[in-house]
């Protein structure tokens, strides 16, 4: 049996090879547009070379503390320049990234920091007594306990006290730190692409949270493949929202020409119907928006469209570095109506650019269920923007990587129509919220139940059954019977951080109101 070989025996080498790292990118920005702005926050305003040498200062600090290759850096705070600093001076110091959400109690928080033994605390001036009781927590539960060195934010927009505090308790002044360093410091790329970039961990809303880790390689195709799929020309400006989204939309893309931003459905639903005061309409030019989270209603995205905003609907997960999944739109819709253009555009469709494979099979077999709407089956991908791996979590790895496929763990159908159930709900004219889940019955063994929220001053919420039976008829109208809610709740629905609606709280509660009974007629 011959074995079959490329035609040259050509190496690798210095001149024709380096690994892949999206370090490069700034590298690259700071010399080509050195002046131009990168970074505004308040009052303070940073063009790309200064940002660059802030980098250079921060990775050059933490060389002299010892920090690289082996050593997490964890930062909690909200969006503020140093959290976009610490992406890049983090791992040019050869160290991995991982940022905590702000929202997390002390005791979470704790977790993660004893979970991946963090060698570096950066906490903003408003988050640090939940910093200090997390360190608490953890060297009470533990007697190998290092104090990780501690760097607190200092912001001219807070209290001076919260950072007065810090300070005497022990922790540098992040600026201060940063001048520690050299801005000319000659950072070095990873010598493997493969090298961890960054830990973020999943939400664990049913076990411990899990440490997603990522590599230097799929950060560089994600970066390129996002920049790509979404329009982000020379010249864009984005918003930064996620995971907070705390501003005025409007009032940026006013005074600071925004041309793109992320949102949740949940959040653009909000800036759509934004009071006539709090909006700047015409758009005084498009703007590009980014959601997922939460599948986007066809009537959201149609009005959405309307005001000017261009949406790209995404799908993804932190184990696949983000969005990697979107609703390529194809010009042939364009002469649709609004209605069947709207519907097309809700749906999540192709993988992006950077991912290989994408597909949605039947859990016991592994094979790809029919595009017939019906059949439900697991998404699983396959590529070079998927996770290592959960950190010191073999069992996880082992059923997350089962049969070459990185499971998801999400449900999906593939359509022909585009029919959802939370679309046509979505367009009843009195819903401004709505999540579906299935329920226990009797009859059917599981049937879908909806949970609305009304739009303010619209049905006459106290005449309840007469709400319900309107929203029922109105799905008849628009669906097979046997897609049509079998029960409805009425009320807030629960969403993370980001926005995204919490879908397994809502099938907690699903199950806890017991089965749809069978009717007796």
């Amino acid at each position: 049996m011959s074995i079959r070989k490329d035609i040259d025996e050509l190496p690798k080498n210095a001149a024709n090879y380096t690994a892949l790292t999206p370090l490069w990118f700034l590298e690259r920005v700071a010399k080509v547009h050195p002046t131009r702005k990168s970074l505004i926050h308040g009052s303070r305003h940073y063009t790309w070379q200064q940002t660059y040498q802030r980098c250079r200062r921060f990775a050059s600090a933490l060389s002299h503390c010892s920090i690289g290759l082996g050593n997490i850096v964890t930062v909690i705070a909200p969006n503020v320049p140093a959290v976009y600093e610490a992406h890049f001076g983090v791992p040019m110091a050869g160290a991995v990234l991982n940022t905590v959400n702000i929202l997390l109690n002390a005791s979470t928080v704790a977790f993660l920091l004893n979970h991946c033994n963090a060698s570096v605390v950066i906490v903003d001036q408003e988050f640090f007594t939940l910093a200090e009781e997390a360190l608490k927590i953890w060297s009470d539960k533990t007697n190998t306990f290092k104090p990780p060195i501690l760097i607190v934010i200092g912001d001219e927009n807070c209290n001076s006290k919260s950072l007065s505090y810090a300070l005497s308790k022990g922790a540098i002044d992040y600026e201060k730190f940063l001048q520690s360093g050299d801005p000319e410091y000659n950072w070095k790329p990873p010598e493997d692409e493969w090298q961890s970039i960054s830990l973020g961990y999943t939400s664990g809303t049913t076990s411990s949270p899990k440490g997603v880790v990522l590599h230097h390689r799929g950060a560089y195709l994600m970066a390129l493949s996002t920049a790509l799929i979404w329009g982000m020309n020379e010249g864009a400006v984005f918003l930064w929202t996620l995971p907070m989204f705390h501003c005025n939309v409007y009032e940026a893309i006013s005074k600071y020409k925004v041309t793109h931003f992320c949102g949740a459905p949940v959040v653009l639903n909000s800036i759509m119907n934004a009071p006539p005061e709090d909006t700047i309409l015409p758009l005084p030019h498009v703007v590009h928006v980014n959601t997922g989270g939460a599948p986007p209603p066809p009537s959201l995205l149609s009005g959405m469209s309307k005001l000017g905003f261009r949406i790209t609907h995404q799908y993804g997960l932190s184990e696949t570095f983000g969005p990697s999944v979107y609703c390529a739109w194809k010009p042939e819709w364009d002469s649709l109506p609004p209605e069947s253009k709207a519907k097309l555009h809700a749906r999540q469709g192709v993988r992006h650019i950077a991912l290989e494979n994408l597909e949605v099979v039947n859990t016991k077999t592994m094979q790809p269920v029919p595009p017939d709407g019906k059949t439900i089956g697991e998404i699983v991908m396959r590529g070079n923007i998927i996770m290592k791996g959960y950190l010191k979590n073999p069992k996880a790895n082992e059923e997350s990587f089962a049969n070459g496929w990185f499971h998801s763990g999400d449900l999906a159908v593939k359509h022909e129509d585009g029919v959802d159930i939370e679309n046509v709900l979505y367009s009843h004219p009195a819903i401004l919220e709505t999540s579906v889940v299935a329920r226990p019955d009797e009859k059917w063994g599981e049937s879908p139940c909806a949970f609305v929220t009304l739009k303010p001053g619209g049905e006459d919420s106290s005449n309840e059954k007469g709400v319900v039976e309107d929203i029922l008829s109105f799905c008849r109208t628009k669906m097979s019977t046997y897609m049509v809610p079998k029960s409805v709740v009425f009320g807030p629905l629960p969403k993370t951080a980001t926005g995204k609606i919490q879908k397994n709280l809502l099938r907690a509660k699903a199950n806890e109101m017991g089965p749809v009974k069978m009717s007796k007629l």
